[in-house]
């Protein structure tokens, strides 16, 4: 058998503690950028280093006594039973030891979970597989799914550096505002981790969690989920930007009238009927985005978990136009369909079930317009 691997483990033992405190380094913690992650940070090096004197002085007092005991010096073994110092002895030190590590970790654990007096809320709601983003007494909410192509997924074209960590709606913050979190779920558990700020909390569905963070400097962050939810689970990325107050100012405003002015071009599309075309062009793109990752892109499905839509169903009954509606904008109860009413447009809404009804073959030759949804919506064919 080689040395060499003893070697190399003794050697990275000797200078763990100085790999350890380079941040720089992948394999140590991030550093972060709020006062918390440094806390954090910190309380973890120091935790490091304890556990490294004490590896030292336990392996160096075995050692000394393997070396200066040994047979070979006529050294002869001890017979002693019961020991009241030393026993005395091996309770209260690791209780010190304990009681030093406690402290730190007390205090950081206290500052960690201290929401009170916050500048801004954002409730925070995971579902499979994106999150809901909604900024009290802003008017402000939106949807952030998961950006990267399914080419690059499908190792059709190569991958960015930042594959499956990039959105098409970032969440964005102001810099040097504490912003407090309201964490749940719509569906299964998920995490919303975010390892710059030191915040990792579970999204419950029924119960709210808290968190917060105050982001010390300007910059593009990013996070996964980090709970199991699903087959989905590598594609639920997060992206948080920080501005500097006044960026973040402009960018409220901008997204503001937009989302106003989505809202009355909706009400627009009410008196309005679209093409086919138009319908079949915006539907194949709001399928392949939301809905093929489940359907898959041939309208196929995955047996026994997510039925097909080519050829069956719903998207091929003529008499089920509205429950095919329905289906999609109120989702199902005791299946992963789920509600598409709250996350998408009339317009998308009614692209998407028209591209349904008439890809892959299904041609039912019928479309679906933006006031047939709205009735749905309303619950005008229940």
């Amino acid at each position: 058998m080689s040395i060499r691997p003893l070697l190399c483990c003794l050697g990275t033992l000797l200078t763990g503690s100085a790999v350890a405190a380079d941040a720089s380094m992948p394999l140590n913690m991030t550093q972060g950028v709020t006062d918390v992650s440094q806390r954090v940070f910190e309380l973890h090096m120091t935790i490091f280093y304890i556990c490294v004197a004490i590896g030292v002085v336990v392996f160096g007092v075995m050692f000394w006594a393997i070396f200066h005991h040994r047979q070979s010096k006529g050294a002869k073994s001890a017979s002693f039973h019961e020991s009241t110092k030393v026993e005395i002895l091996w309770t209260v030190i690791p209780f010190v030891i304990l009681i030093v590590m406690a402290v730190p970790a007390t205090q950081t654990l206290l500052a960690m979970e201290d929401t009170s007096k916050p500048d801004m809320t954002v409730q925070v709601t995971g579902s499979q597989w994106k999150w809901h983003y909604r900024y009290f007494d802003q008017d402000v909410e939106f949807f952030s799914l998961l950006a990267t192509p399914m080419a690059h997924i499908n190792n059709e074209r190569t991958k960015r550096d930042n594959y499956l960590l990039e959105v098409d709606r970032p969440l964005v913050l102001p810099v040097g505002k504490k912003v407090r979190f309201l964490i749940t779920s719509q569906d299964v558990i998920h995490s919303w981790w975010v390892p710059d700020f030191a915040v990792k909390k579970d999204a419950n569905p029924g119960f709210i969690n808290e968190a917060w963070t105050k982001i010390d400097k300007p910059g593009i962050y990013r996070g996964q989920c980090a709970e199991l939810c699903g087959k989905d689970h590598g594609f639920m990325p997060i992206v948080v930007i920080a501005k500097e107050q006044a960026d973040y100012d402009a960018w409220l405003q901008t997204t503001r009238v937009a989302q106003q002015q989505a809202r009355e071009e909706e009400q627009r599309l009410l008196d309005m009927e679209m093409s086919m075309d138009e319908l079949m062009t915006l539907g194949e793109t709001v399928y392949n985005t939301r809905c093929a990752m489940c359907h898959q892109v041939n309208g196929q499905g995955l047996p026994g978990a997510f039925p097909g839509l080519a050829g069956q169903g719903v998207s091929v009954n003529p008499a089920a136009k509205l429950e095919h509606i329905s289906i999609v904008v109120h989702g199902s109860n005791g299946t992963a369909m789920q509600a598409f009413g709250p996350q998408l447009s009339l317009k998308e809404l009614a692209a998407v079930i028209t591209y349904e009804r008439n890809a892959w073959g299904n041609n039912t030759g019928e479309t679906v317009q933006a006031a047939e949804v709205q009735a749905v919506l309303d619950g005008q064919d229940l």
